[in-house]
C-alpha cells in the first residue's frame, strides 16, 4: 500500500505552530508524509516536505486546512482542477466550513486516514474576468472604489441582454456563498443543497435592484457599460482586478468541484444552526437545548429547566 501523503494549507497570518506541532507529531507517529507550500516552509518542522504551491494539492491523498474558511476556501480553489478531500480546522472567529477543533484533531485525523468519513460536495463559479481565469467557491463581486461613483454593468443570460445595474457592487455567488457577501448586500439565503446562481446589487441606484435567482447550466455575462467607475473584482473576498473600467466577467456554474471532509454531519449542521441565529435566523428553545454539551442537557434536564432561561 502506498505511504498517504497529506498536504498542509496554512492561514496566512495567524501563528499555526501548535496544531501544526499535533500534526507532525501523529504523522510521525502513523509513519505519514506530509507537504506543504513552499513559501510556508519556514513555519512548519524541517519533516514537513516544501512544494511549489500548485503541486501541494496535485501530490496529496488529501488536505488538511488550518485557519478559518478563509483558508479553507483557498485549499478548495488549490485543488479544483483535480478535487481532494479537504479537512478543515478551526482558527477562526466564525466557519460556516470548518468543523473540527484543534482537541479533536488526533480522532480525526485517524478518520481521515483510514477514510471513515462522509464528502460534502460542493459547487464553485468559473469565470473569465476581463481575460483571467478564477475560480469562487463563495462568489466574484464588481465593487466601486470609494468616491469613484458606481459599477455600471449590464446583465446578459445564455447571450440574451436583460438588463444593466448601477450600484456600489455586484454579487454573484454560489449557494454556500449565499450567506457571505451576497447576504449582507441584501441577497436571499439559499440551501445549500440546491444548484443555483444568485447575482445581487449592492445599494442599487438604478437599473435592476432585486436578486436574480439563475439555473446552474445558464451562462452570465457581465459587462462594464461605458461611464462606469473604476471597480475592483474580487473573488471570495481576494482582489483580482484593482482598477477595472471596461471587460467582462463570464460566469458558468461548475458542480462537484470541492469536496469537504464529514466527520460528523449532524453535529456540523446543529452548529451551522447556532451560528445562522447570527443571521437573524432564531432557532426554537429545544433547538438550542439539542447544542448544549450532552452533560449540561442532562443536568437542565434533572432540573426540568428550559436551555435559555
Amino acid at each position: 500500500m502506498d505511504q498517504i501523503r497529506l498536504g498542509l494549507v496554512l492561514h496566512p497570518t495567524r501563528d499555526v505552530s501548535e496544531v501544526v506541532d499535533l500534526i507532525v507529531d501523529w504523522a510521525r507517529r502513523h509513519r505519514m508524509m506530509l507537504v506543504v507550500r513552499g513559501p510556508d516552509r519556514h513555519r512548519v518542522p524541517t519533516s514537513v516536505e516544501p512544494l511549489p504551491a500548485e503541486q501541494v494539492a496535485a501530490a496529496s491523498d488529501a488536505l488538511i486546512s488550518i485557519g478559518g474558511d478563509g483558508t479553507m476556501l483557498g485549499a478548495l480553489r488549490s485543488a479544483v482542477r483535480d478535487p481532494k478531500p479537504v479537512l478543515g480546522v478551526h482558527l477562526g472567529q466564525l466557519g460556516f466550513l470548518v468543523e473540527v477543533e484543534p482537541p479533536d484533531l488526533p480522532t480525526a485525523l485517524a478518520r481521515l486516514a483510514s477514510r471513515d468519513f462522509t464528502v460534502e460536495r460542493h459547487s464553485c463559479l468559473a469565470c473569465d474576468v476581463c481575460g483571467d481565469d478564477v475560480v469562487a467557491f463563495n462568489d466574484v463581486a464588481l465593487v466601486r472604489q470609494p468616491g469613484a461613483g458606481f459599477v455600471t454593468a449590464t446583465l446578459a443570460v445564455d447571450g440574451q441582454r436583460y438588463g444593466y445595474y448601477r450600484c456600489d457592487a455586484l454579487v454573484v455567488s454560489t449557494p454556500t456563498g449565499s450567506t457571505a457577501y451576497g447576504y449582507a448586500a441584501g441577497g436571499p439565503l439559499v440551501s445549500p443543497a440546491s444548484d443555483v446562481v444568485v447575482v445581487t446589487p449592492s445599494a442599487p441606484m438604478a437599473g435592476i435592484s432585486r436578486s436574480v435567482v439563475l439555473s446552474p447550466d445558464e451562462r452570465i455575462r457581465l459587462e462594464l457599460a461605458p461611464g462606469s467607475a473604476p471597480m475592483a473584482v474580487e473573488m471570495d473576498g481576494q482582489v483580482i482586478q484593482d482598477a477595472a473600467t471596461e471587460g467582462t466577467v463570464d460566469v458558468t456554474y461548475r458542480r462537484d468541484a470541492g469536496l469537504v471532509v464529514r466527520l460528523d454531519p449532524r453535529r456540523y449542521q446543529q452548529r451551522n444552526q447556532l451560528k445562522l441565529s447570527l443571521l437573524d435566523l432564531p432557532l426554537l428553545p429545544e433547538q438550542l437545548r439539542e447544542l448544549l454539551p450532552e452533560g449540561l442537557r442532562e443536568e437542565l434536564s434533572r432540573r426540568g429547566l428550559p436551555p435559555h432561561r
